[in-house]
C-alpha cells in the first residue's frame, strides 16, 4: 500500500511540475475563474464548447501541487466528452475526494489518486477548485465557489 501511495505522490508532483493544457486559449467561448483563499490557489479555466462537447480545455494559473495536478488532470480526463460526461465526472470525483461513503473510484480512471484527499479535509478544497470552476464556466458564470 505503501508503494501505491508513492506513485500516486509521484503523479500528483509529476503534474503539478510539467500540467497538461496549462495554457490561455484563444478563441475560448467558455471561462471562470476561481481561487481558493486559503492556499492562494488562483486558476482560470478556458474551454472551447460545441455542440455540448468539449472540443478543447486548458487552464492558467498557481496554486499548490494538488491543485494543479487536479486542474491538469481533469483537462486531460474531459477532451472530447461531453458536458453531461462532465457533470458525472465532476459529481464521481466530488464523491470520492470528499469520502462520501461507498463512493466509487472505478469510473474515476487515472483521478481515482485523488481519492486519498478525503484524509485531508484542509486539502479537498485544493483538489476540487479546478472542478468547481468548470462547472461555473460550463453554466457561464464568471466565478466558481468551492462552496
Amino acid at each position: 500500500m505503501a508503494d501505491l501511495r508513492e506513485l500516486y505522490q509521484e503523479i500528483i508532483l509529476e503534474h503539478s511540475k510539467t500540467p497538461r493544457n496549462f495554457r490561455p486559449m484563444e478563441g475560448a467561448n467558455r471561462q471562470a475563474e476561481g481561487y481558493n483563499p486559503l492556499c492562494g490557489d488562483h486558476y482560470t479555466i478556458f474551454m472551447d464548447v460545441a455542440d455540448e462537447s468539449i472540443r478543447d480545455i486548458s487552464f492558467q494559473g498557481s496554486g499548490c501541487a494538488i491543485s494543479k495536478a487536479s486542474a491538469s488532470m481533469m483537462s486531460q480526463a474531459l477532451k472530447g466528452k461531453t458536458r453531461q460526461q462532465a457533470e458525472e465526472l465532476f459529481e464521481q470525483f466530488h464523491r470520492v475526494v470528499t469520502g462520501e461513503p461507498g463512493s466509487d473510484t472505478s469510473a474515476l480512471g487515472k483521478l481515482e489518486i485523488f481519492a486519498g484527499v478525503a484524509n485531508f479535509p484542509t486539502r479537498i478544497k485544493c483538489a476540487t477548485l479546478a472542478w468547481h470552476t468548470l462547472q461555473a464556466a460550463l453554466r457561464g458564470e464568471q466565478v466558481a465557489s468551492t462552496e
